[in-house]
């Protein structure tokens, strides 16, 4: 059961997270597993009360939950087990043995296959209709809502990703923390590395400039985004808990777009900026709290590189 757990902590590492900043830490205790939030990797002044931590290690959490889930385990969760240790998010252990079924097989396959895809996604292809239902009950499933944003919101969605390029373009603060994990030691195994960036092009709705310049190495393709949809992610409420929900959704909805042939990339600038994410709360049909928002649509061939991932040593700690 021990090396089962720690199977599902580094399988879990393939977590999306912001920036690449991948801010866990797991602990293996036996028969369980504790998942930390790690400060030191928090970004301090994008995401000063550690909203975007909290919810990148939701993403990590429902892994592993997924990892389990296909190695015919129930996987077997208590999430905020310690009000007194608030860096301590979730006990995950592993339940009674039961087969792994078609949906459990399907999610672990996308898991592996899931990358960040920051090109304009394939000119004159539309995300099938049908699909937004899945996608949806994936996000309801972990006690979140999923909203696609259409007709008129587009403007405004516009506006709001002009306003936060703009703020994040003239804040040397935001620029010195983005140029921070878009410059790190390939040895590290995290940040933003110039091969999984594409230089600036013309879209529908712009995306973060990670002020690469030059330097981005993923080619754009011939893509425009004219097919691209645009999820919010969001809770009721706006806590820790519904953090912790947000991730565990924005990886579950992530993880069912790449099982019906979607590419996403997180648009996190548009909640990081305190502006545009009034403005995009004030598109959802009912009152609630927006979490993230997603770029969907149809891939260009080939997938984009992975982008890289921590040593074992920095993200299992044996206790």
């Amino acid at each position: 059961m021990h090396a089962t757990l720690l199977q599902a902590a580094w399988e879990a590492r393939l977590a999306p997270s912001i920036l690449n900043t991948q801010p866990w830490r797991w602990r293996s205790g036996g028969a369980r597993l504790e998942l930390h939030a790690n400060p030191a990797r928090q970004l301090l002044h994008i995401d000063p009360r550690g909203r975007l931590m909290i919810l990148s290690c939701g993403a990590v959490l429902h892994h592993a939950r997924v990892v389990l889930d296909a190695l015919g385990y129930e996987p077997v969760v208590e999430r905020w087990p310690d009000s007194g240790r608030p860096m301590l998010l979730a006990h995950v252990g592993a339940g009674p043995e039961r087969p792994a079924g078609r949906e459990s097989v399907m999610a672990y396959r996308s898991l592996r296959l899931r990358r960040t895809d920051r090109r304009p996604f394939r000119a004159g292809a539309r995300v099938p209709f049908d699909t937004f239902a899945w996608l949806r009950s994936a996000a309801e499933q972990e006690g979140a809502h999923l909203y696609v944003l259409r007709g008129q919101d587009m403007e405004f969605l516009r506006y709001a990703a002009r306003g936060a390029h703009a703020v994040g373009a003239h804040d040397l603060r935001s620029v010195a923390e983005v140029r921070r994990w878009t410059s790190r030691d390939p040895a590290a195994g995290d940040g933003v590395p110039p091969g999984t960036v594409v230089p600036e092009v013309d879209r529908p709705v712009p995306v973060r400039d990670f002020g690469l310049g030059a330097a981005a190495a993923l080619d754009p393709g011939d893509g425009d985004d004219t097919g691209a949809e645009f999820l919010v992610v969001a809770t009721e409420h706006d806590n820790r808990w519904d953090w912790l929900s947000a991730g565990e959704a924005t990886s579950a909805v992530w993880l069912a777009a790449t099982a019906h042939g979607l590419a996403v990339s997180p648009m996190s600038e548009m909640v990081e900026v305190p502006g545009a994410r009034t403005l995009i709360r004030s598109l959802l049909p009912v009152p609630g709290q927006p979490q993230l928002v997603l770029r969907v649509g149809v891939p260009q061939s080939p997938a984009p590189q992975a982008s890289p991932r921590r040593p074992a040593a920095g993200i299992v700690a044996e206790t």
